[in-house]
C-alpha cells in the first residue's frame, strides 16, 4: 500500500490547517493582525450592536463567554438569579471573534504569502538588527492599536509582557539548568521594592519614603537605571542562596529557595521603613507600553543569546549529567551560579516593571500563589525553550483572565488543564526547541 498520504490521513483537519499556513512567514501574520486591529477599530462597535452584545469584547470575546458561564454556574450551585437571555452572548462572542480576528487573519496572512516572503527575503539581506527592528516595530504598532481601544486591554497587555520576561527568567534555572527553584517571586519582590526605592525615594514624594530628593522634568530618563538597580539587587539575593545551596545536590535547592521566598516576604512585611505590610505606593507612571515592550524584547534577545552561548551549552551539560560535565572540564559551580544570578536579574527587572505598572507594591503580591502561577507558565509552555516560555506566559495569562469570572473555579480548571498537559506532554507544549532569530524573521518556502 502506498503510504505517501499517511501524514494527511493521520493528521486530519489539523494537518490540512498546518499545510495551509505553512508558507506564511512571521511578517504575514503581523500584517494580518494589523489588518484585524484596524478592522476592529472601524467596525467593532457596529458589529457589537448587530450581534446584540452589551459592549465591545475586550479579550477576544473570551471574557464575555465566561461571564455568562459564571452566571450559569452560580445559578446551578448557589441558586443565584440568572437572566437566560444572556446566553445569546456566547454565540455572539464567537461570531465577533471569527468576524474580527480569525477569518480576516487567515485570509490576509494567506493572501500576502508571496509579497510577505519577498519582503522578508529582502530584509534578511540587511543586518539582523534592521530586520528585527522592522518586524518588532510592526508587532508593536499592531499591539498598540489593539491596546488603545480599552484601558483594560492596556493593563492586560502590560502584565502579559512582564509575565513573558518573568517566565523566561525562571526557565533559565528550572529548564536549562535542570534545577527546581522556588525563589523567583522573592527575586521579583526585591526588584520591585528596590526599583521603587530608587524612583519614589529620589523623584516622588511619599508618606513612607518622604519628600522627593530631586525634581526635574526629565527624571523619567532614569527609569532604566532603576530597573537595573532592582535587577542587580535581585542578583545579589540569588548569590546569597547560591553559595550554600550549590554545595548540595538534589532537592535541596528547592527547599532553600522556598525558605528564601518566605524570608524575603517576611522581611518586607516587617520593615516599616519600606511600608511594612502596607507596601509602597506612588511610583511614577514610567512603565509605559513602549518601555515594557522594548525591555521585554531586549530581555528575550539577551536570554536567548545566553542559553545558546558556550555558557548555555555548558548549562545543558550540567543539567544532563553534572559528573560528566565536570569530567569535560566544565566549571559546574561557576556555571550554575552565573545562570542563577542571571535569571534572578531578569526576575528583578520584571518586578520593577510590575511595581511601576500597578504603581503600588506590597509583600502579599509575592506569595506562594505567584510562585504557582509562574511555575504553571514555565511547565505549561515547555522546558528549555524560549518559544515555550512565551507561549506558556501568554496562554496562562489569557486563560487566567478569561476564567476570572468563574472565581474559585478558575483554580480548578487551570490545574486540571496542567494535569492533562503533564500526562500527555510531560515537558510542556513546546519543549527543547531552540529559538533561531534569523529563522523567525526569515521567509518560508512557497510552493
Amino acid at each position: 500500500m502506498d503510504d505517501t498520504h499517511a501524514p494527511k490521513q493521520t493528521g486530519g483537519m489539523f494537518y490540512r490547517v498546518g499545510l495551509f499556513f505553512k508558507p506564511v512567514p512571521l511578517l504575514g501574520y503581523l500584517l494580518g493582525f494589523m489588518v484585524c486591529v484596524v478592522w476592529e477599530q472601524l467596525a467593532g462597535e457596529g458589529l457589537t450592536s448587530l450581534l446584540g452584545l452589551p459592549k465591545m469584547p475586550v479579550l477576544f470575546g473570551l471574557l464575555t463567554t465566561f461571564k455568562v458561564l459564571a452566571g450559569v454556574v452560580n445559578f446551578l450551585i448557589k441558586g443565584d438569579a440568572f437572566n437566560w437571555a444572556t446566553l445569546v452572548q456566547i454565540p455572539g462572542a464567537v461570531a465577533y471573534l471569527s468576524a474580527i480576528y480569525l477569518i480576516p487573519l487567515a485570509l490576509v496572512a494567506r493572501a500576502v504569502v508571496r509579497p510577505a516572503n519577498a519582503l522578508a527575503r529582502y530584509l534578511q539581506g540587511l543586518p539582523l538588527p534592521v530586520t528585527a527592528f522592522v518586524q518588532l516595530g510592526l508587532m508593536y504598532a499592531a499591539l498598540h492599536i489593539w491596546a488603545e481601544m480599552s484601558d483594560y486591554r492596556l493593563i492586560f497587555l502590560k502584565l502579559t509582557l512582564i509575565a513573558v520576561l518573568f517566565t523566561l527568567s525562571l526557565n533559565i534555572i528550572n529548564g536549562y539548568m535542570g534545577e527546581f527553584s522556588c525563589s523567583h517571586p522573592g527575586f521579583m519582590a526585591i526588584g520591585a521594592y528596590m526599583s521603587s526605592l530608587f524612583t519614589v525615594g529620589l523623584f516622588s514624594s511619599d508618606k513612607v519614603l518622604g519628600e522627593a530628593v530631586f525634581t526635574f522634568s526629565t527624571a523619567y530618563l532614569s527609569f532604566p537605571l532603576a530597573l537595573i538597580f532592582g535587577g542587580l539587587m535581585a542578583a545579589v539575593g540569588a548569590l546569597i542562596i547560591a553559595i550554600p545551596s550549590f554545595k548540595t545536590r538534589g532537592d535541596y535547592l528547592a527547599i532553600i529557595s522556598l525558605a528564601f521566598l518566605f524570608i524575603v516576604k517576611s522581611f518586607f512585611e516587617n520593615i516599616q521603613a519600606l511600608g511594612g505590610s502596607r507596601g509602597i505606593s506612588g511610583q511614577p507612571d514610567w512603565a509605559t507600553l513602549p518601555v515594557i515592550f522594548i525591555t521585554m524584547a531586549f530581555g528575550v534577545w539577551t536570554i536567548n543569546n545566553f542559553v545558546t552561548s558556550t555558557m548555555g551549552k555548558a548549562l545543558n551539560a550540567v543539567r544532563d549529567d553534572e559528573t560528566a560535565a565536570e569530567a569535560m572540564t566544565v566549571d559546574t559551580r561557576k556555571t550554575k551560579m552565573a545562570a542563577f544570578m542571571f535569571g534572578a536579574f531578569w526576575a528583578g527587572v520584571s518586578g520593577g516593571l510590575l511595581a511601576h505598572v500597578l504603581r503600588y507594591v506590597n509583600p502579599a503580591m509575592f506569595s506562594v500563589q505567584k510562585l504557582a502561577e509562574v511555575l504553571a507558565m514555565v511547565y505549561f509552555g515547555g522546558l528549555n525553550s524560549v518559544y515555550g516560555s512565551i507561549v506558556g506566559a501568554v496562554s496562562i495569562s489569557l486563560l487566567g483572565e478569561a476564567l476570572r469570572p468563574l472565581e474559585i473555579l478558575k483554580w480548578i480548571v487551570i490545574p486540571l488543564l496542567l494535569i492533562l498537559v503533564m500526562i500527555y506532554r510531560p515537558t510542556g507544549l513546546i519543549a527543547f526547541k531552540e529559538f533561531d532569530v534569523r529563522q523567525v524573521f526569515g521567509p518560508k518556502e512557497v510552493d
